[in-house]
């Protein structure tokens, strides 16, 4: 599986910012896509995932009511939008995938993108 996202970069506080992963390659019909980041020292946390054989998507407490995943079908690429963005929000985004349809949503997934650097000024 093969990941390239883009859509990183520097945003005031209360801006907003979209992320895009396409994705390819992958070899099963159920699999589980999301977005993770992390800070330099801090252990890196699952932000919003989704997972195809039940619909079901996380968002972490933090961002829940700002930041939104979607995904469109035809493009294989799945998105972040991120609105009211604040400066704890600043971290490098990972787009990642998974191909176990029984795992946890935003848990230990195998295949990951490079990170896109977000930074938000205050």
């Amino acid at each position: 599986v093969q990941l390239v996202e883009s859509g990183g970069g520097l945003v005031q506080t209360g801006g907003s910012l979209r992320l895009s992963c396409t994705a390819s390659g992958f070899t099963h019909k159920n699999y589980a896509i999301g977005w993770f980041r992390q800070v330099p020292g801090k252990k890196r946390e699952g932000v919003s995932c989704w997972r195809s054989v039940d619909g079901a998507t996380y968002y972490d407490r933090s961002v829940r009511g700002r930041f939104t995943i979607s995904r469109d079908n035809a493009k294989n690429t799945v998105y972040l939008e991120m609105n009211n963005l604040k400066p704890e929000d600043t971290a490098v985004y990972y787009c990642a995938a998974d191909e176990s349809s029984g795992k946890a949503l935003c848990y230990e997934y195998d295949y990951w993108a490079r990170g896109t650097q977000v930074t938000v000024s205050s």
